[in-house]
């Protein structure tokens, strides 16, 4: 401890601000988890095998965008709480399948709930899901302590991750989707991201292998490429939806489902 706060925390990386005071340093990003979704349902039927109408859980702009862009024919509603008040809420009957990160099953060692990944192909997870980063103050002995616990690959990845979508400037909320992952050969890595209008309707994505040797180049020069092509364009529509949206509520009024899309 320091006397005025602490030296090391602990953060789900996807939710860590890409601009930080520059005293809080990433001291080490944990050795990935699985940064797919899954979904859950009572019967185990997959999302291919969902009768239209079926009612689907999430609070994420991102996956109801995905679900969308997938199945139009399903109902996509809020989904809120812990793990355990999700499931519940599945359990009765007020869902007829959730949406989830497999990485919050994994470390809970439930494995003994029946999920099924969703394809990345469909569903591009968001940037940095399945990842713990620690945090160290700067100057201080935890630093180099921490940087014990780094996984190199998992620290690479992640950062272009983050330098594919930088250039959107969407934040954490809205509808945007990165993924990378080295290749078994080690010298290349698998590169895509994509961002989606709210309803699905329109989606740009970028899908590249780049060398391993100049990934920071290569992740810069691809975001740019992305939101130059109208990424940046969804997702400024997408903020705008939900500035709107927040409007809406701290006013004391319900937003009309059926404006949702109207941005």
């Amino acid at each position: 401890m320091v006397s005025d706060g602490i030296e090391i925390a602990v953060h789900s990386m996807k939710d860590l601000p890409t601009e930080r005071p520059p005293q809080l340093i990433t001291a080490a990003v944990i050795k990935r988890d699985s940064p797919f979704d899954v979904l859950l349902t009572k019967d185990g039927k997959t999302i291919d095998e969902m009768p239209p109408g079926s009612v689907i859980g999430t609070s994420s702009l991102r996956r109801k965008a995905q679900l969308l862009r997938y199945r139009g024919d399903l109902v996509i509603k809020d989904l809120r709480g812990n793990i355990d008040t999700r499931l519940r809420k599945l359990d009765e009957g007020q869902y007829d399948g959730i949406i989830l990160a497999e990485a919050g099953l994994e470390r809970m060692g439930w494995d003994h709930i029946v999920r099924t990944r969703l394809p990345i192909d469909d569903f591009c997870p968001s940037p940095n899901q399945g990842t713990v980063a620690v945090v160290a103050l700067a100057g201080t002995p935890a630093v180099e302590a921490v940087s014990l616990l780094n996984d190199k690959n998992s620290e690479i990845e992640t950062a272009i991750e983050r330098l594919v979508v930088r250039d959107l400037e969407g934040g954490c909320t809205t509808p945007i989707g990165a993924f990378a992952k080295f290749d078994a050969n080690g010298k290349t890595i698998f590169v895509r991201a994509e961002v989606l209008s709210v309803d699905g309707s329109r989606s740009i994505r970028i899908s590249e292998h780049i060398l391993a040797d100049n990934w920071q180049e290569k992740a810069a020069e691809l975001g740019k490429q992305l939101a130059a092509s109208g990424g940046k364009d969804l997702a400024e529509e997408a903020i705008e939806y939900i500035r709107v949206q927040k409007e809406a509520k701290n006013a004391g009024k319900e937003w009309p489902e059926e404006r949702i899309f109207f941005f």
